[in-house]
């Protein structure tokens, strides 16, 4: 089901390394089994790129926050990060820094493997359950999304918004279901399904970001996600099928 799929686990527990590669061998995937950031600089200087990295935070020397952020500027593969933080302040940290998902340790690796699948789902491209039929591209005020490229561009010429694929995902939660009120119950399902904590607090972080995102690009559209007092969150401004 994985053949190919190659994820880069960033651990310096030894003994956590090695099961959790052992487990994820064991579920079909390639396995880069990595004790820290000089070892995943190498990793990537050599020109191999793993479809995802699964990062523990609490690292020696440069620490998973550090790699993580480095990682998301310079375009690198989608992230899970291993935490022994339970605050939510340090999962939102890790949410800003550009982490796609978060697991707190201990964890059950069943749920890794879970929150896993559901991240390279959102960044090879699977719609999301739920969704409306939609064109391969609209647009909404001067933005323009490319659902079968999964980009947002806008401007003339047009510059691409840096989105990671968690924050699209939700963008296109919104797009095929303008003018709605989505609540952050719906969203979490839509998102990232049954692992989904019913305290997660993932969703208001990713809308956050997402605005801030829109409103830094220079474009039209920091109105365009609202929120709903007690209710949820709402793409209000219409959306329109090609780029006129």
């Amino acid at each position: 089901m994985h053949e190919g799929t190659t994820i880069a686990i960033v651990e310096d527990d030894a003994e956590i390394r090695t099961l959790l590669a052992g487990y994820l061998e064991g579920e079909g995937f390639r396995i880069v089994a990595l004790d820290g950031a000089a070892g995943l600089d190498r990793l990537l200087g050599s020109g191999a790129q793993p479809d995802l990295v699964v990062l523990d935070w609490m690292l020696p020397g440069e620490d998973g926050l550090s790699i993580c952020r480095r990682l998301r500027q310079s375009g690198g593969p989608p992230i899970v990060m291993l935490t022994a933080k339970a605050e939510d302040i340090d999962r939102v940290l890790g949410l800003e820094m550009g982490a796609d998902d978060y697991v707190s340790k201990p964890f059950n690796p069943r749920v890794l493997l879970a929150r896993i699948r559901a991240v390279l789902r959102r960044a090879h491209g699977t719609a999301v359950p739920g969704a409306g039929a939609a064109p391969e591209r609209v647009s909404i005020a001067d933005l323009v999304v490319d659902l079968a490229a999964r980009t947002v561009t806008t401007g003339d010429p047009a510059a691409e918004i840096p989105l990671t694929s968690a924050e699209y995902d939700l963008l296109h939660c919104f797009v095929t279901r303008p003018q709605r009120v989505l609540s952050r119950d719906q969203l979490l399902d839509w998102t990232r399904g049954r692992t989904a904590d019913a305290f997660d607090r993932t969703i208001d972080v990713q809308v956050s970001r997402l605005r801030h995102k829109l409103d830094a690009s220079g474009s039209r559209t920091a109105a365009l996600l609202k929120t709903v007092r007690n209710a949820g969150y709402i793409l209000a401004a219409p959306v329109r099928s090609g780029t006129a």
